[in-house]
């Protein structure tokens, strides 16, 4: 049995959901601080195989932490309702009720596990490779499948980006049923697509992410592909080669029938069908927002995966974007995103010449980067990160960086995990980067998990919020001021 660090230790899954009121805190909690702080991740409801289980694969739970008035008045964990996480709760004798007996439409594959958002006063779930995203109420609980008021049919994106000028929601979505295409979508401020197009790539690669200037749409279409013998390797044996010579004839070529669009891919419980090719052109587009398929100007880069983009700016003809490249992913090791030594970098793009200018921002490894939404597509000054280790993907350390490179670390401490921060500004108006971050840190000896807030210029102590159990680490998470039900 092989060894697989996404389901042991501080990932191990929790098998139970909480629902627990005033929540102990030490500091003082700011007064302005009044909302949910939430945090969607993988926590498989029932056992897996460790061979086959991919971290990106595991049944959705949102954590959830409700402030209000200085005071922490409730933490809740609850499953993303589907199809797969439902029918495991019944086994275990735990069986849904459908809000006010309403019947709704169920996810299909895992429940979503990648983020969880605010927008247009909803609250939603979401995951990538074209797999269906949920709404949640105000207390955690599924209420249905989001498809944007019936616009968005074919499942949307882990990463979607709001514009903070025109308050729209913008979209990269994958999967491998699209042919060649990637599909941008745009969310108008009443919660319906007013913008659709499909963009060619080089075959059906995931996009985790991507990234948007005021000008235009950054794709990033690199050597991490849909892969048909691992999307296969539990078809039954005489079956299996018929089944790869098929979706490899397929995927990344032609688009699949419709009805297939927004289902998993085949394969075995837990395996991620997307894999490192080292043959396949890694580029990035660009893409005018106004633009269309025959529009997109293609760079050439080095061979790289991209995961998380902190931000993107146009500066004059050019397109300079900070973000976290890794330099390989999902090769050898297909549990988890261990192999890529991640660092900050700057791109410059310049789509006139076709060329990429690439540049370290930090000496040390980092993911999962944030900044301060209220400038995302426009220059930045600030940003923060969590600070990898070795074999270690949660540090207990966070980082601060600067526009001009320097850099403000803090230590949680040995024997403690930290996931992603997210920003809060102190107020409407304040400069960017005067404000909070938050995010949950992990003591492993007393198992058990905190949400931290801290200064987010000096990561100096505001509060904390201690929560009745440890937190399996996620993805991502973000706080949604106002209601917190």
């Amino acid at each position: 049995m092989a060894a697989n660090q996404f389901l042991s230790g501080e990932f191990a899954p929790t098998r139970a959901e909480y629902t627990v009121f005033d929540l102990p805190v030490t500091g003082t909690l700011p007064e302005q601080l009044t909302g949910r702080y939430l945090r969607n991740g993988p926590n498989p409801v029932a056992d897996v195989d460790p061979d086959t289980y991919n971290w990106f694969t595991g049944d959705g739970m949102v954590h959830g932490i409700a402030l209000e008035a200085g005071t922490a008045r409730w933490y809740r964990s609850r499953w993303v309702d589907s199809e797969a996480t439902s029918a495991a709760l019944a086994d275990r004798g735990i069986h849904r009720t459908p809000p006010d007996g309403a019947g709704r439409s169920f996810l299909r594959g895992p429940g979503a596990n990648t983020n969880v958002i605010g927008f247009g006063g909803r609250t939603l779930a979401l995951v990538e490779a074209g797999l269906g995203c949920a709404e949640l109420g105000t207390e955690l609980d599924t209420l249905d499948v989001c498809d944007f008021d019936g616009t968005v049919r074919d499942g949307f994106t882990a990463h979607p980006i709001e514009d903070s000028a025109t308050g729209e929601l913008h979209a990269i979505s994958y999967h491998f049923g699209l042919g060649d295409k990637v599909r941008y979508t745009v969310i108008g401020t009443d919660g319906r697509a007013r913008r659709t197009v499909d963009i060619t790539v080089g075959g059906s690669p995931m996009m985790h992410a991507f990234s948007l200037t005021e000008s235009s749409v950054i794709i990033y279409d690199l050597p991490v592909v849909f892969d048909a013998r691992q999307a296969t390797d539990t078809v039954p044996g005489p079956f299996r080669p018929l089944a790869r010579r098929a979706l490899s004839a397929a995927v990344g070529r032609l688009p699949l029938p419709h009805a297939l669009i927004g289902r998993r891919p085949p394969g075995g419980a837990g395996a991620l069908p997307y894999r490192w090719d080292r043959s396949y052109p890694a580029r990035v587009g660009v893409l005018p927002r106004d633009g269309s398929d025959a529009d997109v100007r293609w760079i050439e880069v080095e061979p790289c995966y991209v995961y998380h983009p902190l931000n993107a700016f146009d500066h004059g003809g050019e397109v300079v974007i900070d973000l976290v490249v890794h330099q390989r992913t999902f090769d050898q090791d297909l549990h988890g995103p261990t192999e890529g030594h991640p660092g900050l970098e700057r791109w410059t793009l310049d789509p006139a010449a076709g060329t990429c200018r690439r540049t370290p921002r930090w000496d040390r490894e980092v993911e999962f980067p944030r900044g301060d939404e209220r400038v995302t597509g426009r220059a930045h000054r600030t940003g923060w990160a969590v600070v990898t280790e070795g074999d270690r993907f949660f540090s207990g350390n966070i980082v601060r960086i600067g526009d001009d490179g320097a850099a403000a670390t803090r230590s949680f401490g040995p024997g403690t995990a930290a996931g992603e921060f997210v920003f809060v500004p102190r107020s409407d108006t304040a400069p960017e980067g005067d404000g909070f971050v938050m995010g949950l840190v992990t003591d492993l000896a007393q198992d058990r998990s905190r949400l931290a807030v801290l200064d987010a210029q000096t990561l100096e102590d505001v509060a904390a919020v201690h929560l009745p159990q440890r937190v399996p680490p996620g993805f991502h998470g973000n706080w949604l001021p106002g209601e917190t039900g």
